[in-house]
């Protein structure tokens, strides 16, 4: 069996398991469905949820969309016009209620390219997670990254590194938008990495999602709060909403696409806020925030 013929079943089970695990940590709010097609080829599944007593808005969306490569990205590619693609993934994105709950961002993709004999021309996954949070709690972070080598293994530094230079708001005086996880893209078949090594690394990462982030929800979910903390929750969002608009490569490459614009921008928080030139108090909890939105080591070697 091809690699795609044993991805995408793998993401379709993916996306149910990860959707029913979150609707029992939220015990109200229910996932809503929608499947679509793309004109060109292929189509998608989007699940979002909303309104929950846990999760404010969020979506867990699979596609495997295939066609003609648009003329921007065979310009990026460097491959002739006429070239034809598949792309399958999971991608998904959780903005909870409480301010002490992290936003959390997760996807594990699949591309291949073909060429004008229909052969595979090259192939790659791409993928990881990160966590967003508000409030810093280190033991979240430590269980976050520790789950996340656990999946990665040897590669785990290299992929951590990846993450911390990727999810960056450049503009904002190189603001990184969370404590980060691994990032990882255009990974080949190689002599040192199979095809079928990459599968399994890519299962592995995609398996580690609910363990990574579920036990902080379970955490955090009760924590009492108020207005302030709400305000700081939606001006970090802020934050959230300018590096998916600006910087995400996965919402550009669906924009450029003609991708399903709900799907792409399901991404962004129900609620977020700008203020000028605001600064929090120095010593406070959210002045503390800022101080680990740059690359440390959180887990020993």
């Amino acid at each position: 069996m091809s690699i795609k013929d044993r991805f995408v079943p793998f993401i379709h089970q993916l996306q149910n398991d990860i959707c029913a695990a979150l609707e029992l940590a939220d015990g109200k709010a229910k996932f809503r469905e929608d499947r679509w097609t793309r004109p060109e080829g292929g189509g998608g599944i989007t699940r979002v949820i909303s309104g929950g007593k846990v999760f404010q808005k969020g979506g867990v969306n699979t596609s495997v969309v295939s066609g003609k490569l648009p003329p921007v990205m065979a310009q990026q590619f460097k491959v002739a016009d006429n070239s034809n693609f598949l792309a399958a993934g999971l991608s998904l994105v959780i903005h909870p209620e409480n301010p002490y709950v992290p936003t959390v961002h997760a996807n594990w993709r699949y591309f291949e390219l073909y060429g004008e004999d229909g052969q595979i021309q090259d192939s790659w996954f791409g993928g990881g997670s990160d966590l967003t949070p508000y409030y810093i709690h280190e033991e979240d972070g430590i269980h976050f990254h520790r789950t996340f080598k656990d999946a990665c293994g040897a590669y785990y530094e290299q992929y951590k590194r990846q993450c911390d230079e990727y999810f960056v708001n450049k503009h904002r005086n190189n603001e990184a938008r969370g404590i980060g996880g691994v990032f990882y893209d255009y990974l080949r078949p190689s002599a040192e990495r199979t095809a079928e090594d990459l599968l399994q690394f890519q299962f592995s990462n995609g398996n580690a999602f609910l363990q990574a982030y579920l036990p902080i929800v379970e955490r955090r979910k009760e924590l009492p709060y108020g207005e302030a903390q709400v305000e700081w929750q939606e001006y970090r969002r802020g934050r959230y909403v300018e590096f998916n608009l600006i910087h995400d490569r996965g919402t550009l490459f669906g924009l450029k696409t003609n991708g399903r614009i709900e799907s792409i921008l399901m991404s962004l928080p129900s609620r977020a806020r700008w203020e000028y030139d605001y600064h929090p108090a120095e010593g406070s909890p959210e002045a503390e925030l800022l101080e680990f939105l740059k690359p440390r080591e959180w887990v020993k070697p």
